[in-house]
């Protein structure tokens, strides 16, 4: 099988890009919906120490991921730049996978700070350089959202996988957190491997300039990648809130906690089979166009929520299906835009190689700190306002606080998101 023209990678290529995303997929959804509340619940940690300690091993990401970003663009290997980091990483997240998803019995928070780092350390390991490998896999801006497609296809389906399958045949959410564990620790290496062996990645002969820390510092003078870094942050917290709230609302606010898994395939499916029409659709009228009218439409649609009670079942649903749709191209656009950018910094610079890893750096915190936000937002002031999870005797103002944690705080940082990327300057669909 042969790549055609317009393309640099085949189909088998593509497939091979796209499979880490399965496994890593746990790092970031996933991992904020079950572990918080298995450890604040079944573990007896509570809602506010889980979520400050969640919330500052995400911080921890913001000295990560950069310096990784840095590090993998000077890596100067015979095997490339980025394949490295991905097999170097491997062990490092398996054995935080261990240590956070079968922990002892009795644990404590520096444990779950201790093991949620380890595991944070090892994906950023894997997660940063295998992102900024997409932006170099191909020289076709197009068909770098075909990439990214691929990837967060991958994502979406290990999502499912994490969260769905194991309720869907009557595991208890201790038993879901071990058979994440024992998922995690065959499919990173065999995924990874796979990544390795079949993607390209020529070796950099000469050091990148303007290393280190330095590096940051002329990239903030990049106008396209502040806004679109900015918007994707933003956009982010948008989405960590829900996140971290989906099975507290699920249970306390509609009363169908037996209905959670489902609801959560039937929106992640929405989001796949609308891909292909989001793709087509940013060929005409280009990526950034695109995603402002995706996080419009999620905005629009999910409001509602915080009308819903006992008995809205049908109408949550439908707000899956509506709100799902557009989440393609949430996930799709903004990475797609940013290799885009790639390319005008390295023209910009004069470089014959762009800086992925770098600009990759930040976008891996931008990713990934949001969640963290979310968490840390939601779970303190559940507990100020009396909430308790797993109980029936929950005031109606602490009800009120999760809706709107859930369905309106949410739709206020979407509008931040399309006010910031309204200004920026290009769609980056043109080849550059």
């Amino acid at each position: 099988m042969t790549a055609r023209p317009e393309r640099a990678l085949t189909t088998g290529q593509l497939i091979a890009y796209g499979l880490p995303g399965l496994p890593l997929a746990v790092l970031l959804l996933p991992l904020f919906v079950i572990i918080p509340t298995f450890y604040a619940d079944d573990l007896g940690l509570g809602l506010a120490t889980v979520g400050g300690i969640l919330f500052f091993a995400r911080i921890w990401d913001v000295v990560t991921d950069p310096l990784v970003g840095v590090l993998s663009d000077r890596t100067t290997s015979r095997f490339g730049r980025r394949r490295p980091w991905l097999v170097l990483g491997t062990p490092v997240a398996v054995i935080g996978a261990w240590a956070l998803f079968l922990p002892p019995e009795q644990v404590s928070a520096s444990y779950l700070l201790v093991a949620t780092i380890a595991l944070y350390l090892g994906g950023t390991m894997i997660m940063l350089p295998y992102t900024a490998w997409a932006a170099e896999l191909s020289p076709h801006s197009h068909e770098r959202s075909g990439i990214a497609a691929a990837r967060e296809v991958a994502i979406v389906v290990g999502t499912l996988i994490a969260i769905a399958l194991p309720a869907g045949v009557g595991l208890s959410r201790a038993g879901i957190v071990s058979g994440t564990a024992w998922a995690l620790l065959l499919l990173i290496p065999l995924t990874v491997a796979l990544a390795v062996i079949r993607l390209p990645d020529p070796p950099v002969r000469q050091k990148q300039s303007g290393g280190g820390w330095q590096a940051y510092a002329t990239l903030f003078q990049n106008r396209p990648f502040r806004l679109l870094v900015s918007a994707y942050f933003i956009n982010g917290i948008a989405y960590g809130l829900p996140a971290t709230l989906f099975l507290l609302y699920a249970e306390h606010i509609l009363g169908r906690a037996d209905w959670t898994w489902i609801l959560l395939i039937i929106y992640f499916a929405s989001a796949i089979l609308g891909l292909p029409v989001w793709l087509a659709i940013s060929r005409r009228i280009g990526k950034r166009k695109t995603w402002i009218i995706a996080m419009a439409m999620a905005a629009a649609g999910f409001w509602p929520t915080v009308l819903l009670g006992n008995g809205d079942l049908g109408w949550f649903i439908a707000i899956c299906v509506f709100t799902g749709l557009p989440l393609g191209a949430e996930l799709v656009m903004p990475p797609s835009m940013q290799a885009d950018v790639v390319d005008m910094d390295a023209q910009a610079r004069g470089a014959e190689t762009g800086r992925a890893g770098t600009l990759f750096g930040l976008w891996g915190v931008a990713t990934k700190v949001p969640l963290a936000v979310g968490v840390g937002i939601a779970f303190p002031l559940l507990q100020f306002s009396g909430f308790e999870a797993g109980t029936e005797t929950n005031s109606a103002d602490s009800l009120l606080v999760l809706a709107a944690l859930y369905g309106l705080l949410p739709v206020v940082f979407k509008l931040v998101a399309i006010a910031i990327i309204w200004r920026y300057p290009r769609d980056g669909d043109a080849t550059i």
